[in-house]
C-alpha cells in the first residue's frame, strides 16, 4: 500500500465521564464526534473498507481494551459506526487495571477506571459485531524489545486471542504508538493482515503502520473537526517529510 492512506481513523481508549484523564472521553462527548463527522460527510465503515483504503470513510477504535468502553456501544449501535477494540490478552486473564509504568500512579488511585476487559466480556463484544484485535502480550514499548521478545509479544497475543475468542485475530495495535520498520516486519511475519500506528502517515502508508487521529478528553469539537480535515491530515504530513 504506497499511495495515500484515505480512511479516518480514529484512536480512543478510555470511555468514562468520571475519570479527568487525557485518555478518557465522556461517553456522550464520544457520540457527538461521531455525529459531526458523520454530518460532515464520512462514511461509518467495516475494517474491510478500512483496508480497501475507501475514501471519506470513519472507522472507529479503541486501545487497551478498558471496561469502560462498553459504555460507548449504545453510541456506536445507535450510529451503525463499526469498531475494533485492541486487547492485551495478559491483562484480559482477569480483567485488571492497565497498570503498565506511565499509568501505575492512576492504577493505584483509580482501579476501576483503569480496569480492563476479561475474556467474557471481549467475547461479548465480538458477539455484538465489534473487531477485536491484538495490543500485544503485555502492552511494552516494542522498539525497545529484543528480536525473541517482539516475536513473543505478538505471536502469543494473536494466538491467545484466537483460542479465546474462536475467530481470526487480523488487526494489531501497536502500544503507545511505537513502531519501526523492524516492528512492522515483525508485525507482518507474526500474520498480522494489518496493524494500526498513531498517528502514523498518511502517505507514503504502510499496511503494517496505518495511520490514526488520536481523541483526547481535551478536545473540543472544533478540535476534532480541525485534526480531522483532509488538509490538516495533509500538511501534517507534508510537515514530517
Amino acid at each position: 500500500m504506497s499511495r495515500g492512506f484515505e480512511p479516518l481513523v480514529l484512536c480512543y481508549h478510555a470511555v468514562s465521564s468520571t475519570w479527568p484523564h487525557g485518555l478518557s472521553v465522556a461517553p456522550e462527548r464520544l457520540e457527538r464526534q461521531l455525529r459531526l463527522l458523520l454530518a460532515r460527510g464520512f462514511r461509518a465503515g467495516s475494517v474491510e473498507d478500512v483496508l480497501a483504503g475507501r475514501r471519506r470513510l470513519l472507522h472507529v477504535t479503541f486501545d487497551d481494551a478498558y471496561r469502560s468502553v462498553a459504555n460507548a456501544l449504545p453510541a456506536l449501535e445507535r450510529l451503525r459506526v463499526p469498531a475494533t477494540v485492541f486487547a492485551c490478552p495478559a491483562y484480559a486473564d482477569g480483567g485488571r487495571p492497565l497498570d503498565v509504568p506511565e499509568l501505575a500512579a492512576e492504577a493505584r488511585a483509580r482501579p476501576g477506571e483503569l480496569a480492563t476487559m476479561d475474556w467474557d466480556a471481549l467475547r461479548e463484544l465480538a458477539a455484538r459485531g465489534l473487531e477485536v484485535g491484538s495490543h500485544t502480550l503485555t502492552h511494552p514499548h516494542l522498539p525497545r524489545l529484543s528480536d525473541a521478545e517482539l516475536a513473543r509479544e505478538l505471536r502469543e497475543s494473536r494466538a491467545r486471542l484466537e483460542d479465546e475468542l474462536r475467530r481470526p485475530c487480523r488487526l494489531l495495535s501497536y502500544p503507545y504508538g511505537d513502531e519501526n520498520p523492524r516492528v512492522r516486519a515483525a508485525a507482518r511475519e507474526a500474520g498480522y493482515a494489518a496493524a494500526f500506528a498513531l498517528p502514523g502517515r498518511r502517505s507514503p502508508v504502510h499496511v503494517h503502520a496505518l495511520p490514526r487521529v488520536g481523541i483526547w478528553r481535551k478536545d473540543t469539537l472544533f478540535h476534532v473537526a480541525l485534526k480531522t480535515s483532509p488538509l490538516v491530515r495533509a500538511l501534517v504530513d507534508g510537515s514530517r517529510g
